[in-house]
């Protein structure tokens, strides 16, 4: 099983090589939808800005390739937000694989903005594959300004002065707004469960 990496120019890949390389798991690195030949499942990771990442994703025809597959996908933070149909950070259309838009997320009475450090999850359904062996309340790292309000894709929130959509899934398409890359064991856990889940 390998895990095909995408690097759209948009992300520092360097901590989540090496928390697949921790975990033992097979991965290579593609930066255009050719290098998807071979690969049984797929990380879209991200950081920065809605805007440009999704000019970088249509230029390499990222947007038609990832719309036409049903392999396993899971987004990471700012890729987790470009799976759904539209962010309000700089007003863009994005992939529309996850119904719902992207909002801004407000500074809470008590914190700081953006959201960063580690915050506890709370799982919505104790089905969802890549939660499996998560204890509850288990933390995970968090780094962003904006958010995905609880839908029906949600399958696990976080508290940051409202409900936030930590874990959400449709059908094949599954992301996470924290860095699972970044949060310990149960970080590893995640990623482990999504290189080997059916979905």
């Amino acid at each position: 099983m390998t895990i095909g990496l995408i690097d759209t120019g948009c992300a520092n890949l360097a901590s989540v090589r090496f928390a697949l390389e921790r975990a033992q798991l097979d991965y290579r690195v593609i930066d255009t939808p050719a290098g998807m030949e071979g690969c049984q499942r797929f990380i879209l990771p991200g950081v920065g800005a809605a805007g440009p990442a999704m000019q970088r994703l249509r230029a390499a025809g990222w947007d038609r390739a990832l719309a036409a597959d049903a392999r396993p996908l899971l987004g990471i933070c700012l890729g987790m937000q470009m799976l759904f149909e539209r962010s309000a950070e700089g007003h863009v259309d994005c992939l529309g694989l996850i119904p719902g838009a992207i909002e801004k997320l407000p500074p809470p009475v008590e914190g700081v903005w953006p959201h960063m450090g580690w915050n506890a999850l709370e799982a919505l359904d104790q089905d969802e594959p890549l939660l499996a062996g998560i204890e509850a309340g288990e933390h995970v790292y968090f780094v962003h300004g904006f958010f995905a309000p609880p839908g029906p894709a949600t399958m696990a929130i976080c508290d940051y002065g409202r409900p936030v959509s930590a874990l959400v899934r449709h059908g094949h398409v599954a992301g996470c707004q924290f860095h699972p890359e970044r949060s310990g064991a149960a970080g590893a856990r995640i990623l482990a469960n999504f290189a080997m889940s059916p979905r």
